[in-house]
């Protein structure tokens, strides 16, 4: 302990006695290592400038990334302005397209049916015309005193017997069926060819159609292609008939599309009546667990009961009556015991709405309904309103206008062609409207009877340019001009147009053939009119004298 003590006591007076070398004062000499370290500061102040370098870059760098970004940044931006310019772009152009869309609705019938002019010649309608020698005035005139003017007395003849025939007939009708199940037979109604004093080619035919209603308490509802329901554009001009019960929503009750479960009940509908047997349903000559009207269930209804009413008034009559065609179940004929036979159609409709459209179950003659969808769709027809058009158009045109005689014309040179070379897709029914969209088209004045080869050659020219365009619009459907004294349903005015050659874009075969018989008409015409013309002084030629229409 005392050397410990003894050791501090001597380092302590070591440390005075050298003060003066321990701690220099501030005016003391510099050291001898100066130079080594200012050499040490350079060397520090050249690493700190490095470093400030290196700084400098990496913000550079920093500056150059962050401009990229910023002009990538700019970049989207623009795109995204430029995107949402194309989408308004986009949204402008359809909105024009829709506004294109509703002024063609609009104004179509500026555009109806380009029936052409007398500008339009043959250079327009292709090959068609050239090197066709069309027959004159008196070759025409002559042909048709002699081959269509005396038909018109038979078919007033026809007509009347027929019609009265067919009352009676659904007269009898009407007491053999049970007016509290079966439906209810209106009378009928004469149209087409026959009504419309047309009709040239033996044998005569009369059409009439019957309207029917079911039995109380029930009610028809139609639907038609143009109603708003979604049909395909093989079922244009088709509708379907519903049953129901007076009062009924045609749409249902909510009960039909949804389960309750056992615990909830319909007001409206209780457990009994939800769900109809579907044997009442069969009775009302409805499809098969539907209630949509089945056009073969009617047929068969129709032709049972007719006959029933035959055996009930035969013994009335000295002649017999049967079916003529299996395929037609509404085809009658009147066999006399002489041999003589009168054939006549009686077709059950029913009628849309307050209107004179009607759904037919099937068109005798035709192969119309052989292209029905199914046994529930029904077509529509506008034979009444055809008929009522040309009626009140006749009495706007020239005494003796020649608009008949061009159809009468036209339609026994097409049924002759095709008796020479087999049938085509060109109907009658065609030909007609080829000359209602004409006569809309075509001033007054243009009808007169001297006028009758002009007028020919026109439907010739028009007929040629819907086969070729493959577009023949139906009269009245989607026409805004259809005059407002026919009473003409609104629905049907502003409907899509109907283009009645449209099988023709389907079936390329039979557009063939259609086009090749409808040119070797043409080229035939002379050859099938001087067949049966007579020279007559052309004193008679002026125009041609017939009785009035």
């Amino acid at each position: 302990m005392p050397v410990g003590i003894y050791r501090v006591c001597l380092v302590v007076l070591t440390a005075i006695v050298n003060h003066q070398l321990i701690f220099p004062t501030e005016n003391g000499t510099v050291p001898e290592n100066t130079e080594e370290i200012i050499q040490k500061m350079k060397e520090r102040e050249e690493i700190l400038q490095l470093q400030q370098l290196h700084l400098e870059q990496e913000i550079a760098e920093q500056e150059a990334i962050q401009k990229a970004l910023e002009k990538s940044a700019e970049v989207v931006k623009e795109s995204k302005e430029e995107k949402v310019r194309w989408d308004m772009w986009t949204a402008l152009s359809m909105v024009i397209f829709l506004l294109i869309e509703l002024w063609r609705q609009d104004f179509q019938e500026g555009i109806w049916q380009d029936t052409g002019g007398e500008e339009d010649d043959m250079a327009v309608l292709g090959k068609a015309f050239k090197g066709v020698a069309f027959p004159d005035k008196a070759a025409l005139a002559s042909f048709y005193e002699k081959r269509i003017l005396g038909t018109t007395g038979d078919m007033a003849r026809m007509r009347e017997m027929v019609e009265g025939f067919a009352d009676d007939l659904l007269e009898a009708l009407r007491s053999v069926c049970n007016r509290d199940a079966d439906m209810e037979v209106e009378d009928c109604m004469g149209v087409g060819s026959m009504y419309e004093n047309w009709r040239v080619r033996k044998p005569f035919v009369c059409d009439l159609i019957v309207p029917f209603a079911p039995p109380e308490p029930y009610c028809f509802r139609s639907q038609t292609w143009c109603s708003g329901d979604s049909f395909p554009p093989a079922e244009q001009g088709y509708g379907t008939i519903k049953v129901c019960r007076a009062g009924e929503d045609v749409t249902g009750c909510i009960c039909d599309k949804t389960k309750l479960g056992e615990d909830m009940l319909c007001l409206l509908h209780s457990r009994a009546n939800t769900t109809r047997p579907s044997s009442e349903m069969e009775d009302l000559l409805c499809f098969k667990n539907t209630q949509y009207l089945d056009a073969d269930q009617v047929m068969k209804w129709f032709q049972i009961a007719v006959t029933k009413a035959w055996n009930r008034i035969s013994h009335k009559y000295e002649f017999d009556l049967s079916f003529s065609l299996l395929d037609s179940p509404g085809a009658l004929k009147i066999k006399f015991r002489s041999g003589k036979s009168i054939a006549f159609n009686l077709t059950p409709v029913v009628q849309y709405e307050n209107s004179d459209v009607y759904f037919i179950s099937h068109f005798p003659r035709s192969s119309l309904a052989a292209g029905l969808p199914s046994s529930t769709h029904w077509f529509l027809t506008f034979a009444v309103y055809e008929r009522r058009f040309i009626q009140l158009v006749s009495k706007t045109l020239p005494a003796n206008a020649c608009h008949v005689s061009c159809l009468q014309i036209l339609s026994f040179l097409h049924g002759k062609q095709c008796s020479l070379t087999g049938p085509s897709g060109l109907t009658n029914y065609h030909l007609k409207t080829v000359m209602l969209h004409l006569l809309q088209a075509r001033p007054s004045q243009d009808w007169a009877p001297e006028k009758l080869e002009a007028r020919l050659q026109d439907m010739l020219k028009f007929l040629e340019k819907c086969l070729h365009e493959k577009k023949l619009y139906h009269f009245f459907i989607g026409n805004g001009k259809v005059p407002a004294e026919l009473g003409f349903p609104i629905i049907f005015q502003r409907a899509e147009p109907l283009n009645l050659f449209r099988p023709f874009v389907l079936h390329r075969d039979v557009y063939r053939k259609t086009v090749d018989t409808f040119h070797e008409m043409l080229r035939n015409m002379t050859a099938l009119i001087n067949e049966y013309t007579v020279h007559i002084p052309l004193a008679q030629t002026n125009g041609i004298h017939k009785e009035s229409f």
